[in-house]
């Protein structure tokens, strides 16, 4: 059995199907960059609203404040909590936990680790430091 000569498009489709399957193969083997969004979620309390925050303000003062809990648990309806996420396009997520603890419809307490901005943080001094420092007040 004689096979038929090749013809000239038909030669070109096959160098066309392998030049694409080159192609094809050499870009799989790469890892393309993809988006990724910055996710934000639950209530952005900055450390301005904390400070605004003041000892006895009622619930509705406070929610003006702040907006509205994240959780208000059934069990314990004297506490509202406020929670914050940020994942900045894949990385590590930042998050906040800002408790709040009502007593008579009174703000009492605020646990959390979001600070009132302007709030000066004692900085202790190295012990090294610190026994330098007695040393000089010895005559």
């Amino acid at each position: 059995m004689k096979s038929k000569p090749v013809g000239p498009h038909r030669a070109r489709l096959v160098a066309a199907v392998i030049a694409l399957g080159i192609v094809a193969t050499a870009t799989g083997c790469t890892r393309p960059k993809l988006y990724r969004i910055d996710v934000q979620q639950g209530n952005v309390v900055t450390q301005d609203m904390v400070a605004r925050l003041k000892p006895d303000m009622t619930r509705s003062q406070v929610r003006f404040v702040l907006g509205t809990p994240t959780l208000v648990d059934a069990f314990h309806p004297d506490r509202w909590d406020y929670f914050y996420s940020f994942s900045r396009a894949g990385g590590t997520p930042e998050q906040r936990v800002l408790t709040l603890v009502f007593a008579d419809d009174r703000l009492k307490r605020i646990v959390g680790d979001v600070t009132p901005a302007g709030v000066a943080v004692p900085v202790e001094a190295p012990p090294a430091a610190a026994a330098d420092a007695s040393k000089a007040d010895k005559p």
